[in-house]
């Protein structure tokens, strides 16, 4: 489903989420993909989806929005995969623009060494960039990036990327224990992030069921650590994102079974979180054994705490047939 939402995003506000990438192509397979492994490891653009069809779904959403009197703050493009795949994206931004919302788009950056993919993230008002690694070895256990890639070109392209840009520009970092928590690969981080001089770096910890088992959040004490190595060497504001999501934000419409498989495709949502919706629109509970009875999504847990998520798997199997 290509448009989903709206959900509550810590960075962003309301915000519209826009899948324009088939599950789950990308150009990474994180450890901590709350999506999961990545089935089509690709770097090679491609057009999936009409642009038109796109921004027809979006202002439908917007409108419906609209009529139920819901704020909006962005559209925001968080695939199921890398949203600069798409050979589409500058064009389909370009036409959501026309509705007069403040677009975002979060990006892994592996590609950003692509004239046209550099063009395509320029035409948005807000880019997140990944920086996960700074160190090859880290990146390779973190990211297993496409053979294809290199981390020096992506790293000193989002530093030329961050020269012309003229948006909100930010960084974000995935901190998982054992793999990139090194405090003297954090100080190399913190080197990276100083030459981007982003308007903000967020880092974050595994919050919903990650793509490999055994992936453990660091203690609040290293992320506050990590925080002010950051904050020390390049001057830039950091914040972090540890808390779970509140019941607040989500949108559901009284078709419930749409709306679960779209938000849960890109993100797995908390047991409590959808007991709450459906005795807010007064759905019968049956309807998400049904859909688990069938495969359609997946029951998983994390931390002691119960998610469910949409079962890639069971699609794309379905939509090879």
């Amino acid at each position: 489903m290509l448009v989903f939402g709206p959900i509550p995003s810590r960075r962003l506000g309301q915000s519209l989420g826009v899948n324009n990438i088939p599950p789950k192509a990308c150009s990474y397979s994180c450890i901590y993909c709350q999506i999961g492994r990545t089935t089509n490891m690709r770097i090679n653009r491609k057009k999936f989806y009409e642009p038109l069809e796109v921004y027809s779904l979006v202002q439908s959403k917007v409108k419906q929005l609209q009529e139920y009197e819901k704020k909006l703050d962005y559209i925001s493009f968080v695939p199921d995969g890398e949203l600069t795949l798409d050979k589409n994206l500058g064009t389909e931004l370009d036409l959501i623009k026309e509705l007069n919302i403040k677009t975002a788009v979060i990006t892994n950056a592996s590609l950003l060494w692509m004239d046209d993919v550099k063009e395509d993230l320029s035409k948005a008002d807000w880019v997140s960039v990944k920086i996960d690694a700074v160190w090859d070895d880290v990146w390779h256990k973190i990211n297993r990036p496409h053979g294809g890639l290199s981390l020096k070109n992506i790293l000193d392209s989002i530093i030329n990327f961050s020269k012309s840009y003229k948006g909100n520009l930010v960084t974000e970092t995935m901190l998982v224990f054992g793999f990139n928590d090194d405090l003297q690969h954090i100080e190399g981080i913190a080197e990276q992030i100083s030459k981007i001089n982003p308007r903000k770096s967020y880092l974050l910890v595994p919050k919903r069921p990650p793509a490999e088992k055994n992936i453990s959040r660091v203690t609040g004490e290293k992320l506050i650590q990590a925080a002010g190595i950051i904050n020390s060497i390049s001057g830039v504001d950091v914040e972090c994102i540890t808390a779970d999501d509140t019941e607040q934000g989500f949108f559901f419409t009284d078709n419930i079974v749409k709306d679960l498989l779209s938000i849960t495709s890109v993100h797995p949502i908390r047991e409590e979180i959808i007991k709450h919706y459906f005795k807010l629109v007064k759905a019968d509970s049956s309807i998400l054994q049904e859909l688990i009875k069938q495969n359609k999504i997946i029951r998983c847990t994390y931390r002691g705490k119960t998610f469910y998520k949409k079962n890639l798997l069971f699609f794309n199997k379905k939509d090879s047939l």
